[in-house]
């Protein structure tokens, strides 16, 4: 790693980012190992990062876990992204209409990104959607439908940084087929997943306009792949109904989020 204020900043990152892999108990000397650093530098990051919260010192196990400070900068991102207490009714709602996991995701920069779940055991979802996480655009409803939605600039920042990944060999990993997809997303008005993220697991998505009609974001569901076939239509027409309601709660924030 280079010398300087620089080096010693990415250092601490990368210290941070082996003790989460490692889990809680690693030693100095394995963190050391693992980055490649003499044994003196890895002790003077972690004690560091330890007198700044970012670790802990764990005496029972002798070795280092991440710290509080981690949770709370976590806290903050997601309570950044959380949506307004009209839309989070608008997704209990959903989850509870047609007893599946019900979640939006808004657009952050360059990344689409998990803002609200509402789920439960019984309808847990796609278990890589957590809020405050992004999620990968092309590969699901929630993201094509944010896409969709998209002024074309937007659209080439979003995927010029982000890239298709092949997933699934459902996914749709290059370019031509994904603006196709698009397409059939704003012509259609919703869009849909099937095995493209997760295999077994499909989902629809709306996309949700803010004030003055811009993007906002997108209200879908996750459902497994049998459930998504038996029950699409049921699936489709009540995530409309929901992304109706989400934007005009957003329009109107001082009024409620009714199904009326």
């Amino acid at each position: 790693m280079d010398g300087g204020a620089g080096g010693s900043v990415l250092r601490a990152l990368r210290v941070i980012e082996a003790v989460a892999a490692a889990g809680d108990g690693v030693t100095a000397k394995a963190i050391a190992r693992r980055l490649g650093c003499p044994l003196p530098t890895a002790y003077r990051a972690l004690g560091t990062l330890v007198e700044e919260g970012y670790l802990v010192r764990l005496h029972a196990v002798r070795g280092y876990g991440l710290g509080y400070r981690v949770a709370e900068l976590h806290r903050s991102l997601t309570d950044q992204v959380r949506p307004p207490a009209a839309v989070r009714a608008v997704l209990a709602d959903l989850h509870s209409a047609v007893a599946a996991a019900a979640c939006l995701a808004v657009l952050r920069d360059v990344d689409v990104v998990v803002a609200g779940i509402d789920r439960c055991a019984d309808h847990p979802g796609a278990a890589d959607l957590r809020v405050g996480e992004p999620t990968p655009a092309h590969a699901t409803a929630l993201g094509k439908a944010v896409l969709a939605a998209l002024p074309p600039v937007a659209l080439e920042d979003v995927l010029a940084q982000r890239g298709l990944e092949a997933l699934t060999p459902r996914t749709v990993a290059d370019r031509r087929s994904l603006d196709r997809e698009l397409l059939r997303v704003r012509t259609a008005g919703a869009a849909v997943e099937v095995e493209e993220f997760h295999r077994g697991v499909a989902g629809i998505a709306v996309a949700v306009r803010g004030p003055g009609g811009a993007p906002a974001g997108a209200i879908g569901v996750s459902v497994t792949r049998a459930d998504f076939g038996a029950r699409r239509w049921e699936l489709e027409h009540a995530v409309r109904e929901a992304a109706d309601r989400a934007t005009r709660a957003l329009a109107h924030p001082g009024t409620a989020a009714s199904g009326a």
